[in-house]
């Protein structure tokens, strides 16, 4: 592969973890609407969608941290690094709203 080529590929990469990571955001926004709407089983789903886009992007951040722990020549990318913050922070968002799900859930098990 040529520079050029692994070049585009670690930018279609890192841009692959962004939109990712975007739409797991979206899928929890979802969740959290559905939460709002007394409707825990519709947000459980949009959970588990955001937790699929999630593991994706958290796959290709991993293949590259590890290409670089093996000694491949890894060149700093402000977009690398804006992938990372936006991984790092959907994920913080994913776990209070699967947290927000149980708690919400368990409050309205006892009002009724």
């Amino acid at each position: 592969m040529s520079e050029e080529e692994f070049d585009n590929k670690s930018v279609k990469d890192t841009m692959d973890i962004i939109i990712n990571a975007g739409d797991a955001r979206a899928f929890i926004a979802e969740a959290l609407d559905d939460v709002g709407d007394f409707n825990y089983e519709e947000a459980k789903e949009n959970i588990k969608k955001a937790d699929a886009k999630l593991v994706v992007a958290h796959r290709l951040q991993t293949k590259k941290l590890q290409e670089e722990a093996e000694g491949d020549k890894v060149q700093y990318s402000v977009l690398f690094t804006h992938a990372q913050d936006t991984l790092m922070t959907i994920m913080s968002e994913y776990n209070l709203a699967k947290h927000l799900i149980t708690v919400f859930e368990k409050r309205d098990q006892k009002s009724k």
